[in-house]
């Protein structure tokens, strides 16, 4: 079915404050999940939340928590998310970020011992409209195969990068996985069959059943350069927050241990540089009107998809299962 996105954030608010969710934190909350949905990526949308809130009930997420925050450097904020909300948690250390990059150019933190942060795009955006560069970074269990192998040992580990221009920031956001777990589980959700190549059962055959999927390991996009890069993104993180590496990694996908995985932010001030924001955006409009393959196919800039997707899920409702959509009706209710 499909709901209004305002239904949808009030129901998953009212989830939250339910299960011991300040208004301020549960709004917070409640917004990454919606935001994802309208940008057409459920696998970080509400299908997050009942887990979510079984973790609260069970401990292993507090609601109340931002985390503590140490200047470890001049510019360098070393965060312990005290079990927090993954998008409170991160928002926080932005905020703190934010001066220091004023100051100094830029400024970096690094998180451990926080809950999944969603959608990275949500971070890099916020930064790219307060007029700094964004980098956001995130680990998580081990999902993926090394390149030539077939035994999960990476996370998907994320990253996204928002820049300001002189019009809608460029933001960035992919996994280094050929696609995320929680489209797999959105997949497996729905019913649906998973396409070839995307990922192998636990006994290393190509499988396009998303519950053999969920047993196995997905590939890294574009082979041996995805696996370099997820790679690189696996110790960078691990490096600066002191989290676990992918193969005693949890806390994303279950509801039953600690969050362990590793969350890296950078902000930087454009204007500690020498480029101009216009420039910037007369490039991308450039490349937008450039000659396209395809001529009902104009080309688009990363981030121009999911503006428009949620341009038309703000004015027409956002597609939500029915029996998700029960499960979050009789959590807000209870």
């Amino acid at each position: 079915m499909r709901f209004p996105a305002g239904q949808l954030r009030q129901v998953a608010v009212a989830a939250l404050e339910r299960h011991g969710a300040p208004p301020d934190k549960a709004q917070l909350q409640a917004d990454i999940l919606i935001e994802a949905e309208l940008r057409g990526l459920p696998s970080h949308g509400l299908q997050r939340l009942p887990r979510l809130l079984a973790r609260i009930d069970r401990g292993l997420a507090d609601p109340h928590a931002s985390g503590t925050a140490t200047w470890s450097r001049k510019s360098f904020l070393s965060v312990d998310g005290q079990g927090g909300l993954g998008p409170v948690v991160l928002m926080a250390a932005m905020r703190k970020l934010e001066s220091a990059a004023a100051i100094g150019g830029i400024a970096a933190a690094a998180v451990r011992n926080a809950n999944h942060i969603g959608m990275l795009a949500y971070y890099a955006e916020a930064a790219a409209r307060a007029g700094l560069i964004g980098i956001v970074a995130s680990t998580s269990e081990a999902l993926v195969h090394p390149h030539g192998g077939t035994q999960a040992m990476l996370g998907t580990n994320p990253m996204a990068v928002g820049i300001p221009t002189d019009s809608e920031p460029f933001v960035l956001d992919l996994a280094t996985s050929i696609v995320s777990m929680g489209k797999i589980h959105n997949h497996a959700l729905r019913g649906e069959p998973i396409p070839a190549g995307w990922a192998v059962d636990a006994a290393g055959r190509s499988t396009t059943d998303p519950e053999a999927a969920k047993g196995g390991a997905i590939a890294p996009f574009g082979g041996a350069k995805g696996y370099g890069l997820g790679l690189g993104i696996e110790l960078l993180v691990a490096a600066l927050a002191g989290s676990g590496l992918a193969p005693e990694v949890r806390g994303t996908l279950d509801d039953t241990h600690p969050a362990n995985k590793g969350d890296l932010l950078i902000l930087i001030d454009p204007a500690a540089g020498a480029g101009d924001a216009a420039t910037l955006g007369a490039y991308l409009d450039a490349l937008r009107s450039s000659g396209p393959a395809d001529p009902n196919r104009p080309v688009a800039i990363p981030g121009d998809g999911s503006r428009a997707r949620r341009g038309r899920g703000l004015s027409s409702g956002v597609d939500v299962p029915d029996a998700l959509f029960d499960t979050l009706s009789a959590l807000a209710a209870a």
